[in-house]
């Protein structure tokens, strides 16, 4: 059933078993992120650091697993609305078809290098941005920053999301599930979990394969609201700093020590100058990438 035909409960009526919020919502709607282990947290302070410097009035909420509470105070003194985790109620056969291993065994990313610290299992944690009590949301990933205000995202329909464009024209055909647009409902989330669970199922890119079947239809935003970094390196032609709102740094991190760093280096010093607490530079100003 798609998620268009279930009725809306008001946001007062929710409940939401597996999140444990520690405070409540102060706004009707949020920017939402996920941080699963320790490793994403510099990314994630860098992210609420960018949306801070737009001036945004909506709730910085971060669905969180597995940090300690030092960690979470680093994200707290951010603005953060934490909000503990759990793991989706799946079922062992699903677990073992999603394990790191299986999956990058069945399925292995051959066109970047994603980090060790990364544990596909807990991509599917973002369908619990369902039962979250706001009335809208917009989802960005935790190794982005955003470098223009995307306010307007909040009155886009569900369910919007960027195409998957880092190294081919046919990326146009999928979306990146990086930044997207929803209306938490339980009734939606509950559905989530009875389409995505079923015998032999195997979501070849984690949440972001589901979320594509599950809104076949689903609206596109501009590449703009979600640059992935390789088009800095694959196609410049489409890069455009007068455009760009969300750059969003798939695969390798900007806080890592890795083999494309020369290739990506005035993306990663613009994610170092955000992530120390600078302002955002004058995009204007900025490095073109190689044609």
């Amino acid at each position: 059933m798609h998620s268009s035909r279930i009725s809306r409960l008001p946001a007062a009526s929710r409940t939401a078993e597996g999140l444990r919020p520690e405070t409540p919502a102060k706004a009707d709607h949020a920017y939402v992120t996920l941080v699963t282990n320790p490793d994403y947290l510099p990314g994630a302070e860098a992210l609420l650091r960018s949306l801070k410097l737009t001036g945004t009035g909506a709730d910085l909420a971060v669905m969180h697993r597995g940090l300690a509470p030092g960690q979470l105070a680093r994200l707290r003194a951010l603005g953060a609305r934490l909000i503990a985790a759990d793991l989706l109620p799946t079922s062992e056969g699903f677990d073992r078809a999603h394990a790191r291993g299986a999956l990058h065994a069945r399925a292995a990313f051959t066109r970047g290098g994603k980090p060790d610290f990364h544990t596909p299992l807990d991509n599917f944690i973002k369908l619990r941005l369902w039962q979250l009590d706001y009335d809208r949301c917009v989802f960005i990933d935790a190794d982005a920053i955003v470098l223009r205000d995307v306010g307007k995202l909040f009155q886009m329909p569900e369910f919007c999301a960027a195409p998957n464009v880092y190294d081919g024209l046919d990326g146009f055909h999928r979306m990146n599930s990086g930044v997207f647009s929803a209306r938490p409902d339980p009734r939606t989330f509950r559905d989530m979990l009875a389409r995505l669970d079923q015998p032999g199922a195997f979501w070849r890119r984690t949440d972001q394969t589901f979320l594509q079947d599950y809104f076949p239809d689903w609206h596109g935003l501009s590449i703009h609201h979600n640059m992935l970094q390789y088009v800095w390196i694959n196609m410049p032609e489409l890069w455009s700093w007068q455009d760009i709102r969300i750059l969003h740094y798939q695969y390798e991190k900007p806080w890592q020590d890795h083999d494309k760093a020369h290739l990506l280096r005035p993306l990663i010093d613009l994610w170092r100058a955000i992530a120390s607490g600078l302002p955002v530079p004058d995009l204007a100003a900025q490095a073109r990438p190689a044609a």
